[in-house]
């Protein structure tokens, strides 16, 4: 790995290797950060979109990438038309 390689870059690198890792596995594949540099940014790339975590029970989450997701208007601009689940039209 790159010097200038980030936190979010390694961690991202990992996931898209192992998706679905346990986020405990996650650490260990990354011996040269701490749990807590992996904790936090983990934190960070889950509530900015860029990764996803699933609860598996009692403290234990896998981590993915997000599946991208094809719109074709933003969901804020659904008319009053459209079912707000599903975005289907109703016309």
């Amino acid at each position: 790995m790159s010097q200038l390689e980030t936190v979010a870059d390694r961690i991202l690198d990992a996931v898209h290797c192992a998706p679905g890792c346990q986020v405990d596995d996650l650490v260990l594949s990354l011996p040269e950060l701490t749990w807590n540099q992996v904790f936090l940014e983990v934190d960070h790339l889950s509530r900015t979109g860029q990764v996803r975590l699933t609860a598996m029970g009692k403290g234990k989450y896998t981590i993915w990438l997000p599946i991208k997701e094809k719109r074709t208007r933003p969901p804020n601009q659904l008319s009053r038309f459209d079912d707000k689940k599903t975005g289907v039209s109703s016309l």
